[in-house]
């Protein structure tokens, strides 16, 4: 006793060590940081961003000046990619097309998490006759293959870019509804909503600061992977040429004007599939990184 009194008598009372709490959101960032793979893919993701952005001080030439002398011509010093069957700088076209496919991407994406996630969350939270219509609605577009679906939508509203970006936005409306509904039925039976409920907060203020923002997790991966998918997407429009018109330099469009050329001048086809090959993936690996990040069930 008499120890333990000249202890504290020496460096005084013995105060509890309170740990700082951690943000759910700064613990992410770090298990994301640890993933190299999804390092990787954000890398290549931004790379295609900023060339995206900065397109017209990175292409050497215009995307349809066409130089009818040089048709063909083998990558070099001078075209980097090589040239096509008009004499194009593939290159230039390449570097522009990325402008297009992000493009198509991140609008059709962010079209199909808006009203997906409308569905969803009246689906999942007023339940009944209204989850019952809205449920139906996304099982008939999922009864579809998704590249039928799009066709279709296309064949009906016409062959065109902007088209071919609606038909994706629909055909991704039910993967983002069914993920946000299945949150809200499990996140509106925790204590805090039912606390919201019984002071007489309105619907409309419960499902958007309260349901919402604790669904969101989810929602920010399956974004990021349903860009690659759209991607993907757009470039097999291109090709069936339902999606961008010549003389546009989208990625999957170019893949088709140049099928004819593959034994001729392979490079007018190889390039262009790179470029989707390597945004794909940049974006798949960003998603899984995210996902092994946001998942409580994927860590340790």
């Amino acid at each position: 006793m008499e120890l333990s009194t000249n202890k504290q008598q020496l460096h005084g009372p013995i105060e509890p060590i309170e740990e700082k709490a951690v943000s759910p959101w700064l613990e992410a960032w770090r298990s994301f940081r640890k993933n190299k793979l999804a390092v990787i893919g954000t890398l290549i993701v931004l790379f295609f961003i900023l060339i995206a952005i900065f397109a017209p001080l990175i292409a050497p030439e215009g995307i349809n000046e066409q130089k009818y002398d040089k048709t063909l011509l083998a990558p070099s010093s001078e075209y980097w990619f090589g040239t096509d069957d008009f004499g194009r700088d593939i290159f230039s076209r390449v570097v522009y097309g990325a402008r297009i496919s992000l493009w198509v991407g991140f609008i059709s994406v962010a079209g199909s998490i808006i009203v997906g996630c409308l569905l969803g969350i009246l689906a999942g939270y007023y339940g009944k006759w209204v989850d019952t219509i809205i449920s139906r609605f996304f099982d008939i577009l999922l009864a579809f293959p998704s590249i039928l679906l799009a066709i279709a939508i296309v064949a009906v509203l016409g062959p065109s870019l902007r088209n071919a970006l609606i038909a994706i936005a629909v055909i991704n409306i039910p993967n983002f509804g069914r993920l946000i509904r299945s949150r809200v039925l499990s996140v509106k039976q925790e204590e805090y909503i039912l606390a919201a409920r019984g002071v007489g907060m309105k619907n409309s203020r419960i499902l958007f600061h309260h349901v919402l923002p604790n669904s969101i997790a989810p929602i920010i991966v399956q974004g990021t992977l349903a860009i690659a998918t759209a991607i993907i997407e757009a470039a097999a429009l291109g090709f069936l040429g339902l999606g961008a018109e010549a003389p546009n330099p989208e990625w999957g469009k170019m893949l088709a004007d140049a099928r004819t050329l593959l034994t001729q001048a392979p490079w007018t086809m190889f390039f262009p599939g790179l470029a989707i090959m390597l945004a794909v993936l940049g974006f798949n690996l960003m998603g899984d990184g995210l996902r092994d990040a946001l998942d409580p069930r994927m860590k340790n």
